[in-house]
């Protein structure tokens, strides 16, 4: 689809962490999320590279690809890579896709534009966080 915008970071893929509060009451976004928000919306703004920001309803598929563990069994390991097993381990889908937060205003105004959102997780060689968001031209099957 050539309206779409592909923004991928390589390595381990990171989920959006919980707010802290310290002693004192004070609420703060964990270093590392803050740093893995920033490359995110780096990428993102190399893949713009100065386009409008799109509008209008949009669609994200957003494809994590989690390393599998040297300490797994080869079987075990040879039939993740393929995608006959599945990572339902943590972090969970929806706090990878809450990492949307960072291309707001790179990619689009604000996140709630996507009204389709899809989040899959699969064990992979190349680890990776990928975000395919595409404005939504149609509603066939919306009310399906």
């Amino acid at each position: 689809m050539p309206d779409e915008i592909i923004v991928e970071l390589a390595g381990p893929p990171m989920a959006k962490e919980r707010v802290r509060v310290t002693k004192t009451g004070h609420a703060y976004t964990p270093e590392r999320t803050v740093n893995y928000e920033a490359r995110l919306a780096h990428a993102a703004q190399i893949v713009m590279n100065g386009r409008p920001l799109l509008d209008g309803p949009l669609s994200a598929v957003v494809t994590i690809t989690m390393p599998v563990a040297e300490s797994k069994p080869k079987k075990w390991r040879e039939a993740a890579l393929v995608g006959k097993i599945r990572p339902v381990k943590k972090p969970d889908s929806d706090n990878f896709a809450k990492m949307l937060d960072s291309l707001n205003l790179i990619v689009w105004t604000d996140d709630s534009q996507i009204v389709d959102l899809r989040v899959v997780k699969f064990y992979g060689a190349k680890p990776s966080f990928k975000a395919v968001i595409a404005p939504l031209t149609s509603y066939e099957g919306a009310f399906a």
